[in-house]
């Protein structure tokens, strides 16, 4: 059954991570899982200082050459019945500094205990989502 734009929303706000799509001028998919939080249409992903094997990261750069990226969410387990999924399409920006960044890090910070003790120091991905779809087996709450 299709879900509407809000309870994809709060379906994709209780999902503990995602993967992120961005495509470069190349074309090339990539996709990447993520953490992230939700503040009404707006997602926020952080790029934090887990060991990683370059800084130069290919979502920034993909996201500098095309801005139009999509997150996905799911859920799968067994019982066929409870499968789901949500889609966010938008535009990425990337926030190296500023308010906008610090309100970013505080939004992750208060959804992921792991951030506490040490907050994401780069920059923010921040997504104006302007497509919600999604799908659910059933009406089942997720």
């Amino acid at each position: 059954m299709r879900l509407d734009p809000e309870e994809c929303r709060r379906r994709l706000a209780g999902a503990p991570v995602a993967r992120l799509a961005s495509t470069g001028a190349d074309g090339r998919p990539h996709l990447v899982p993520v953490t992230f939080a939700l503040r009404d249409d707006v997602l926020i992903i952080g790029i934090d200082q887990k060991p990683k094997t370059t800084t130069n990261l290919r979502r920034l750069r993909n996201i500098a050459e095309n801005p139009r990226v999509a997150l996905l969410a799911d859920h799968y387990e067994p019982d066929w019945t409870r499968l789901w999924w949500v889609r966010a399409d938008g535009t990425a920006v990337v926030e190296h500094d500023g308010s906008g960044r610090e309100a970013a890090v505080a939004e992750l910070v208060g959804r992921y205990p792991q951030y506490r003790r040490d907050p994401p120091r780069g920059p923010m991905i921040m997504i104006t989502v302007d497509r919600w779809t999604g799908w659910a087996a059933s009406a089942a709450p997720a």
